[in-house]
């Protein structure tokens, strides 16, 4: 339990800084606590995409990852914040991320804070 709160926390922080880093991924809210409960929910639906799609999409570009060493994982991340801003979408949520190059850009912010978040943040399963 305490390692999935961990990982929601730094999915959390990572969608935050993107966020703030990129104009075309937005969060709308009515004031700060709305923001952050919406960026709570964003952020496990975002685990979720990641535990239940994107392992299926790994399986399937296989022999991408290994025609391209492995750059394709920038793609299906952008594929996988797409997803989630469409979920989103779909659950009247206020995050949209607008654009294709806009989803690969912030899959690699999303990527290099989660990671860094992940070291300094307690891990225990």
């Amino acid at each position: 339990m305490r390692n999935f709160l961990v990982k929601t926390i730094a999915n959390a922080g990572a969608l935050a800084v993107t966020v703030w880093a990129l104009d075309k991924i937005s969060l709308t809210g009515d004031g700060t606590a709305r923001k952050i409960g919406t960026l709570i929910v964003v952020a496990l639906i975002f685990g979720l995409v990641n535990w239940l799609v994107k392992p299926i999409v790994k399986v399937l570009t296989f022999p991408l990852f290994i025609l391209t060493l492995g750059l394709i994982t920038l793609v299906v991340n952008a594929l996988m914040l797409l997803l989630t801003s469409w979920v989103c979408g779909k659950l009247d949520l206020s995050f949209h991320v607008e654009g294709f190059w806009t989803a690969v850009l912030g899959g690699l912010i999303v990527s290099v804070v989660s990671w860094a978040l992940h070291v300094v943040l307690p891990d225990e399963d």
